[in-house]
């Protein structure tokens, strides 16, 4: 398959984008490793003390409530879930960084797939964290289906 288009500013934003999240993820996912052998709920405790939030605030509270509910199953779930998007999203962003054009169909498909559950969500009970991510993501599948079809259209 062919390169995309030299000057792609798009492709090396999103793919960047993804890069970045990809490494991220897997930071997150070795972090886990580690939640293994401590207590979940004292560790992000810990970590809320270490960066002088407010435990009382009702979204720290939240999350720590839920991190303190886990059990090791969930959180093996969790792990592998993690390792699996790092990974997609490194692959992703790797190869829109080297204007591969599978790179964008890979990414219009794996992030187009999200979206409905991504709108589930929203509907489901609206946050703005949510609604951002959905917006981001609805962003890049539009931008790269309409560059793809643009280069598409460009070689016949």
């Amino acid at each position: 398959m062919r390169p995309i288009g030299q000057g792609q500013l798009g492709f090396r934003i999103i793919g960047t984008f993804k890069l970045v999240s990809g490494l991220l993820l897997l930071a997150l996912g070795f972090g886990l490793f580690r939640a293994f052998h401590s207590d979940l709920g004292e560790s992000a405790g810990r970590v809320i003390d270490m960066l002088r939030l407010d435990p009382e605030n009702h979204y720290i509270h939240t999350a720590l409530s839920w991190v303190s509910g886990l059990d090791r199953k969930h959180l093996r779930a969790i792990q592998a879930g993690t390792f699996v998007y790092a990974v997609l999203h490194l692959i992703e962003g790797t190869g829109l960084l080297l204007k591969k054009r599978w790179a964008g169909y890979m990414t219009v498909i794996i992030t187009g797939s999200l979206v409905p559950l991504e709108g589930y969500e929203v509907i489901h009970k609206v946050n703005p964290v949510k609604i951002a991510v959905l917006v981001v993501n609805l962003g890049i599948v539009i931008f790269l289906v309409w560059r793809l079809r643009q280069e598409q259209k460009n070689e016949a």
